[in-house]
């Protein structure tokens, strides 16, 4: 499709809208940030970067720039992992950080209501200080709340409560064409029509874009305990996971690490791991209102696992040792990062009943291949992080190498009736593995939707399903 270049007159448009010269980034003034997200290798330079502050700013822009045919990017922190805020046209990126406030606690309700440049950590504090909790937990904290409903964004306790949707009651959301909406709102059921609210969200910003999001709260569990549990191998420690998920015990989160990505987050942060002598770990998380509750629901669970083999069963009681332990956790992706030169990451999912089979296929790809591959996920909900890591190779080996690995793992998933993405969506990056791995109707379906809200396709155009 032949977009439209921004010229002299687009950019009169923007600064008489915007009043505000340093809200507006043009040229050489544009960060070298702006032309990537935190991982993927895709790049491409905006022609304008505009930092909105208001749903009226975003309305104005989808207005003009769908009447001359202008490509529009939405972008929040930058920290996706797909290419998903990449402007692969150029054109105008709309950047809805400085959109960072919180609207509304709505305490009767249990609901908060803030805008999309809101960070993942400001929002958890915000309420944790008011004695409520927002349970949706990705591990990179600095994400915006509004990318994180744009990839439905999962973390590490979707085991016990869920991801992302699960928590957005309404949305406000401008269009393509410059209109705004609102989708869903306060209440709890909601069998009125199509489920627009739950179509924004995963949609990636190419539906159109959140400007306001009303959440759902639960009250603060008021005690969280964890275990650290070694295992002489990898294969013994993710085989006790199913046991784990179909005991009646259901912890906050399991994860899975190896000794190698532990040692990497050591060296990253400077600081010991509580034990990095085994193979493998689990990591369990309990919640509840009482160390009592907990120690209940953790006692069953820990027998299980010694019963499988576990080496030992170390229990973090305290919030030094819970903050040591879950800073690791949340440093793994940037420690693995620091230890090579470049790397790509698979973020499959399978039911829950295969996590064993995946990770071990995963494992054994190393020699396979013959390139390194590191992993860790969330184990409690079939989410698996794999890393393909470049090391000294040639660009030529590394493309070989990573798409052979790339290509072993998805087929693998599929086999195991997964999916190609758990919660880091599908961006730009992954968007041949979902057209591979989907159903072409199923692709056709998603391609009207996309058509239905934006016909001239000027938003965020090339990801997800977009040729």
């Amino acid at each position: 499709m032949e977009y439209k270049k921004i010229d002299h007159q687009d950019m009169e448009f923007i600064r008489n809208l915007i009043n505000d010269p340093e809200r507006i980034l043009f040229g050489e003034n544009i960060n070298e940030e702006y032309s990537h997200d935190e991982l993927s290798d895709t790049e491409s330079y905006p022609d304008v970067v505009v930092k909105v502050i208001s749903t009226e700013e975003v309305s104005s822009i989808m207005k003009y720039a769908y009447e001359n045919n202008i490509p529009v990017t939405p972008r929040g922190s930058g920290t996706g992992l797909v290419g998903a805020s990449v402007a692969m046209e150029h054109g105008i990126m709309i950047d809805t950080s400085l959109m960072n406030h919180v609207l509304e606690l709505d305490e009767d309700n249990l609901t908060i209501t803030v805008e999309p440049g809101v960070l993942l950590m400001e929002l958890a504090a915000y309420v944790q200080d008011r004695d409520l909790f927002y349970p949706p937990d990705p591990g990179e904290k600095s994400a915006t709340i509004g990318g994180n409903i744009s990839t439905n964004a999962g973390g590490m306790r979707a085991v016990k409560y869920g991801v992302t949707r699960d928590y957005v009651r309404g949305l406000e959301v401008v269009l393509p064409n410059g209109t705004v909406v609102e989708f869903g709102g306060k209440v709890v059921k909601n069998s009125t029509g199509y489920a627009m609210k739950d179509l924004m969200v995963g949609s990636e910003g190419t539906l159109g874009i959140i400007t306001k999001a009303i959440l759902k709260l639960l009250p603060l569990p008021k005690k969280a305990i964890s275990l650290l549990i070694p295992f002489p191998s990898l294969e013994q420690a993710i085989r006790t996971v199913p046991l784990i998920i179909k005991s009646k015990s259901i912890p906050t989160a399991i994860e899975f690490m190896q000794r190698e990505v532990i040692m990497d987050a050591e060296k990253y942060l400077g600081k010991k791991f509580p034990d990095n002598s085994s193979d493998a770990y689990l990591l369990l998380k309990f919640d509840g209102n009482s160390t009592e509750e907990i120690e209940r629901a953790y006692d069953s669970v820990a027998k299980i696992c010694m019963e499988q083999g576990a080496l030992d069963i170390f229990i973090s009681d305290t919030t030094e040792r819970e903050e040591s332990i879950w800073k690791a956790r949340g440093a793994f992706l940037e420690a693995i990062k620091g230890s090579t030169t470049y790397m790509d990451e698979v973020d499959v999912v399978v039911p829950r009943s295969s996590v064993n089979e995946m990770v071990e296929y995963i494992h054994s790809l190393h020699e396979k291949v013959n390139i390194r591959i590191k992993s860790f996920g969330h184990a409690g909900d079939g989410n698996l992080h794999a890393y393909v890591l470049k090391d000294d190779l040639s660009d030529e080996e590394w493309e070989k190498l990573m798409n052979e690995a790339m290509d072993l793992i998805y087929a693998k998933a599929r086999e195991l009736n997964g999916q190609v993405s758990g919660e880091h969506g599908i961006g730009y990056a992954k968007k041949s593995y979902l057209l591979q791995s989907m159903d072409p109707a199923t692709v056709e379906i998603m391609r009207g939707i996309k058509a239905a809200f934006d016909p001239k396709n000027i938003l965020n155009p090339h990801k997800v399903c977009q040729m």
